[in-house]
C-alpha cells in the first residue's frame, strides 16, 4: 500500500512551519496544529465544568425555552418535573461524549475522526459550525436587546435611534447597530485572549448571574407579596395530550441543549481526569438546572400578577421594572449571561471545528473569527422571529445534530469498546486505524445520510403535509437513534475494527 509521509509541508507552500510537540510525534500538519493537538497538560477541575454549564444555562434562550413549556399545557410541577428528567438525559450524554475527548486530550472535531475517518471528520465538523455560527448572531442579538433597554433607560432621548422604521439599516435600528457591535468587539477581545481568559470569565459570569437572579426573583416577589399562582397555563393537559406534552417537554430539553452536548469533549479535553468530568456534569445540569429551573418559573409566575398577563421573556421582564437601579443591573446581567453562553456554546465549538478544516492555514483564533464575522453576515435580526426562517435553517441543521452525535457513541462505546488510538488521529497513512477508504469511513458517511434523511424529514415533512405535528420535538432522537443503529449495522458489514462479531449494543460502562 501506498503510505503518505508525515513530512511538514514548507512555508513556501502556503503553511505555517509546525510547532514544537505534535511535529516531533510525527503528526501530519494537515491534521494538527497546536490547537488541535493533544493537550500536555490538562487540569480543569470539576469547578471549571460546573462554571460552563453554568454559563451554558443561565441565557435568554435558555429562560426563554422553560417558559414556552407552559404553552404546551403543563402546569408549573408538571414543566418542573419535565425540566429534571430533560436535564438528567443530558447529564447521561453529556458523560458519553466527554470521555473520548478527556482520555485523548483532543477536541470534538478530531475526536470524531475514529468514526468519521481523519478527512471525513470535516463533515461534522462543518455541519456544528454553520449551526454555531447562526445561534452566535442569535445570541448576540439577544444580548444587544438587552444592552439597548439600559442605553433607554439611561438616556431616553436614544428612543428615536431606537425605531427600526425611521432609523434603521436592513432591518436593524442604529441603536441596535451600536449595541451589537459592542458586544461582538467584547466577545471578540474575550476569545482573542485565550482559554485561560475564558476560563476565568466563566468560573465569575455563573455564579454573578445568577446572583443578580435571585435578587430579581426575590425582588418580583416581594413586590407581589409572594402572592403567585403556579398554574401558569392557559389550558390544561389530560390523558394521552399529557403524556405527549410531557415527553415533548423533555425532548424540547434535550434538543435545546443538543449543539453543546455535541461539543462537549471541546471542553471535557481540559480536565484533569474523567472523574471530575462527572462531577462537574451533576453540578452543572441537574443540581444546577433545578435552582435555575425554580427561579425561572418564580420570576414567571410573579409576572402575572405584577403585570396581568404571563412574561415569559427575561427581556421584557426586565424592561417592565419600575426600578431604574434594578432595570440597569437586570439588562447588564443578562448581557454578562449571554456573553458566557455565546462563548462556551457558539465560538469555542466553530474556532476548533473551522481550523480542522485545514489545520494550517487556519488557527483557533482564526476559526473563532470566522464564526465571528459569519454571525453578522447572517443578519439574524431579519429572520430570528420568522418561524419559517427557523425551519429551514437552524431546524434543518439543528436535525444533523442527533446523527452525529448517534454515530460519534456507537463507534467509541459499542464498535471500539472504549478504546482510541491518539496517534493515529494525526496519521495520513493508508494503514492507520482511521484512513479507511481515501481519509473517509464509508459506514459513517452513510449513515449520516440515512440518520440525516429520517430526522430532517421528521422536521420537514409534519410542516409541510400537517401531519404528525408531534414529530419535529423528536428530531434529535431521530436522528441519534438511526444513527446509532445504522452506523453500527454498516460497520459490522464493514468490519471496521474487527466489529464484525460485535453485538448491536452499547457497550462499556461510560462512568468508569
Amino acid at each position: 500500500m501506498t503510505e503518505i509521509k508525515n513530512e511538514p509541508a514548507s512555508p513556501a507552500a502556503g503553511h505555517a512551519p509546525p510547532g514544537p510537540g505534535w511535529a516531533e510525534k510525527g503528526y501530519h500538519p494537515r491534521l494538527a496544529n497546536d490547537d488541535l493537538a493533544p493537550l500536555e497538560k490538562q487540569t480543569w477541575s470539576s469547578y471549571n465544568i460546573f462554571a460552563f454549564w453554568m454559563s451554558d444555562v443561565h441565557s435568554v434562550g435558555g429562560y426563554v425555552t422553560m417558559g414556552t413549556l407552559f404553552a404546551i399545557g403543563l402546569n408549573a410541577w408538571q414543566v418542573f418535573v419535565a425540566l429534571i428528567v430533560g436535564i438528567m438525559i443530558v447529564q447521561f450524554f453529556c458523560n458519553l461524549v466527554a470521555k473520548p475527548s478527556q482520555v485523548a486530550g483532543v477536541p470534538y472535531p478530531v475526536t470524531s475522526r475514529a468514526s468519521f475517518g481523519v478527512l471525513g471528520a470535516n463533515i461534522p465538523a462543518i455541519v456544528r459550525g454553520l449551526i454555531a455560527v447562526a445561534w452566535y448572531g442569535v445570541q448576540t442579538f439577544l444580548a444587544a436587546a438587552s444592552l439597548n433597554i439600559v442605553f433607554l433607560k439611561l438616556w431616553p432621548g436614544l428612543a428615536d435611534f431606537a425605531d427600526v422604521d425611521t432609523h434603521g439599516f436592513l432591518g436593524l435600528s442604529y441603536l441596535g447597530y451600536v449595541s451589537y457591535a459592542i458586544l461582538w468587539v467584547l466577545q471578540a477581545a474575550l476569545f482573542w485572549r485565550g482559554m485561560e481568559m475564558i476560563r476565568r470569565f466563566i468560573d465569575f459570569a455563573g455564579p454573578a448571574v445568577y446572583a443578580v437572579m435571585f435578587l430579581m426573583c426575590g425582588y418580583m416577589l416581594m413586590k407581589v407579596d409572594f402572592d403567585i399562582d403556579l398554574n401558569l397555563s392557559s389550558h390544561q393537559l389530560s390523558g394521552w395530550s399529557l403524556v405527549w406534552g410531557f415527553t415533548a417537554a423533555i425532548a424540547s430539553v434535550v434538543a435545546y441543549f443538543s449543539g453543546p452536548m455535541l461539543n462537549f469533549g471541546d471542553f471535557s479535553r481540559y480536565a484533569s481526569s474523567f472523574k471530575e468530568v462527572k462531577k462537574g456534569n451533576l453540578l452543572g445540569l441537574p443540581i444546577n438546572f433545578i435552582v435555575f429551573s425554580l427561579l425561572t418559573v418564580l420570576t414567571a409566575a410573579a409576572t402575572v400578577p405584577l403585570y396581568g398577563e404571563l412574561i415569559t421573556d427575561p427581556i421584557e421582564t426586565v424592561e417592565r421594572l419600575d426600578n431604574t437601579f434594578a432595570i440597569v443591573l437586570g439588562g447588564f446581567t443578562f448581557v454578562v449571561a449571554t456573553i458566557g453562553i455565546n462563548i462556551v456554546a457558539n465560538f469555542i465549538s466553530p474556532a476548533f471545528d473551522f481550523s480542522h478544516v485545514s489545520p494550517q492555514k487556519i488557527s483557533w483564533r482564526m476559526g473563532g473569527m470566522i464564526a465571528a464575522v459569519g454571525s453578522v453576515l447572517v443578519t439574524p435580526w431579519n429572520w430570528y422571529a420568522n418561524d419559517d426562517a427557523i425551519l429551514w435553517t437552524l431546524g434543518i441543521l439543528g436535525a444533523l445534530i442527533g446523527p452525529l452525535f448517534g454515530i460519534l457513541i456507537a463507534d467509541y462505546y459499542a464498535i471500539r469498546r472504549q478504546t482510541i488510538d491518539v496517534d493515529a488521529l494525526f496519521t495520513m497513512s493508508e494503514d492507520g486505524e482511521y484512513w479507511y477508504a481515501k481519509g473517509y469511513n464509508p459506514a459513517a458517511v452513510k449513515a449520516v445520510i440515512v440518520a440525516g434523511i429520517a430526522s430532517v424529514g421528521s422536521v420537514i415533512v409534519p410542516e409541510v403535509l400537517d401531519v404528525v405535528t408531534w414529530l419535529p420535538s423528536y428530531s434529535w432522537f431521530v436522528g441519534c437513534g438511526v444513527g446509532y443503529v445504522a452506523y453500527i449495522v454498516l460497520a459490522r458489514a464493514q468490519n471496521v475494527a474487527g466489529s464484525g462479531d460485535r453485538p448491536l449494543a452499547l457497550t462499556g460502562d461510560p462512568a468508569a
